[in-house]
């Protein structure tokens, strides 16, 4: 393989291989090409056939460790489409028995410039739609069960880490439950963009040296084979020289990635104690949390969690800045963002399915403790300001702050024990109303 042998000398090397699912797709474009060309009476059917055969293998994984280029490479991906033109070569000249040339044959009616565009677009859209939008559901039915586990627990609100008025935990759950529907609805908008592939623009988007029925045949094909509506692109060369629509996604996937952390450092806050810190929750873990003291427990997988929400956020950035590259006909950031884009779903859908399971399904709320700190939140005294105004508030909160029970500081503004009781209702306070008016002194 003299292309492949050549690159690996002139290319990085950095260990970095091509995601399973990016080959995955090159073998099945190889497969939609060559059985193109062989029906439109270009490639003769025992290399087609030969061809065909070997670029499923390539599909399948049995050449994966022939691949062996790194993403970072000439920008264009030209040398992850010669190495798969050389692998599928060799191996349909061993099954034909007749010389089959990487270019000549395997290469028939293409370019590196819209084969491997159409391949990361192929792959991301696969492992969206297959993989991450059926996790994202099981989070939100995770969510939604955790509301409902939780819509009668009563805790304080918090603003600025401070004392505010008292919530539900539900409330707080149902928030991001609504979050992740929004964010999956997002995803889903955006990744429909890369749909449309931009197979048979050839080097620069005019479909030179191809059949002009050509394009329209291979997508089909390939549609046929991936399960997903694919179909050519309206401007090809647009899909070959911009790579926005998979910045699209790449937010989409920010968005998620960006409401998953906090999610966690939410759960992180509410889990921490058990006796320092705000222990609202218990989560079950089954991995020691320390090395040296005896008994701690961590959330350890919110905190994996973050971390691989904080790299999808990151590669983010890669991904924009991979759009950037190139100039007039062609993106010379492809690799990298196909590389990367496929990383972010990757990373996510792990997370989300580990979050889910071993998370969110097992959280148990401390009742009684958070009703107890509902109960000594300083933003109480808030409920009487209809009636005696802000700045009197004020100044009963600065009693509470320095160490009264809201009930005393109340008591000692006025207030009979009676209204006190019933104004403090707390299930009332996390419902819309003005409680106060509706218990006149």
């Amino acid at each position: 393989m003299a292309y492949t042998g050549k690159a690996l000398e002139v290319f990085l090397n950095t260990g970095t291989r091509f995601p399973r699912r990016i080959i995955w797709a090159m073998g099945l474009i190889k497969y939609a090409t060559a059985k193109a060309n062989m029906e439109l009476g270009l490639l003769d059917p025992a290399r087609a056939e030969a061809i065909m055969r070997a670029a499923l293998e390539v599909a399948e994984g049995v050449h994966d460790d022939e691949i062996v280029v790194d993403v970072f490479q000439t920008g264009s991906g030209t040398g992850l489409n010669m190495n798969v033109n050389e692998v599928i070569a060799v191996r349909a000249s061993q099954i034909s028995g007749l010389k089959v040339h990487p270019n000549d044959h395997v290469n028939m009616s293409q370019s590196s410039n819209d084969v491997v565009p159409t391949a990361i677009r192929v792959a991301l859209a696969y492992e969206v739609e297959r993989r991450l939008l059926p996790v994202l559901d099981r989070v939100v039915a995770s969510l939604d069960g955790l509301a409902s586990r939780t819509e009668g627990v009563v805790k304080p609100g918090r603003t600025h880490l401070r004392d505010a008025l008292p919530v539900t935990m539900g409330q707080e759950f149902s928030a991001y439950s609504d979050a992740y529907r929004r964010g999956r609805s997002l995803l889903e908008f955006s990744y429909k963009l890369l749909l449309e592939v931009p197979l048979g623009g050839t080097a620069v988007g005019t479909g030179l040296n191809a059949h002009p029925d050509y394009p329209m045949l291979a997508v089909n094909i390939l549609r046929d084979v991936t399960g997903l509506e694919l179909k050519i692109a309206s401007s090809k060369f647009r899909a070959m020289r911009l790579l926005s629509d998979i910045v699209a996604v790449s937010s989409a996937l920010k968005v998620v990635a960006l409401d998953t952390w906090r999610l966690c450092q939410d759960l992180r806050l509410m889990y921490s104690g058990p006796n320092t810190g705000f222990n609202e929750i218990d989560i079950p873990q089954e991995i020691a949390g320390s090395s040296m003291m005896p008994g701690k427990v961590n959330p350890v997988t919110v905190e994996a969690v973050m971390q691989a929400a904080s790299h999808v956020i990151g590669l983010d950035t890669s991904i924009t800045m991979a759009s950037l590259l190139g100039e007039f006909e062609l993106s010379m950031g492809i690799p990298l963002a196909g590389y990367a884009s496929l990383r972010q779903v990757q990373l996510l859908a792990e997370s989300l399915d580990k979050l889910s399971t071993l998370v969110l399904d097992r959280v148990k709320p401390n009742v009684e403790r958070a009703r107890r700190l509902a109960e000594s939140s300083q933003a109480l005294v808030t409920l009487v300001a209809p009636i005696i105004g802000y700045d009197r508030v004020a100044e009963i909160s600065k009693a509470v702050y320095e160490g009264k029970s809201v009930r005393d500081a109340l008591r000692e503004a006025g207030f009979s024990e009676d209204f006190i009781s019933r104004l403090l209702d707390l299930e009332k306070l996390t419902r819309p109303g003005i409680p106060v008016l509706e218990h006149q002194r």
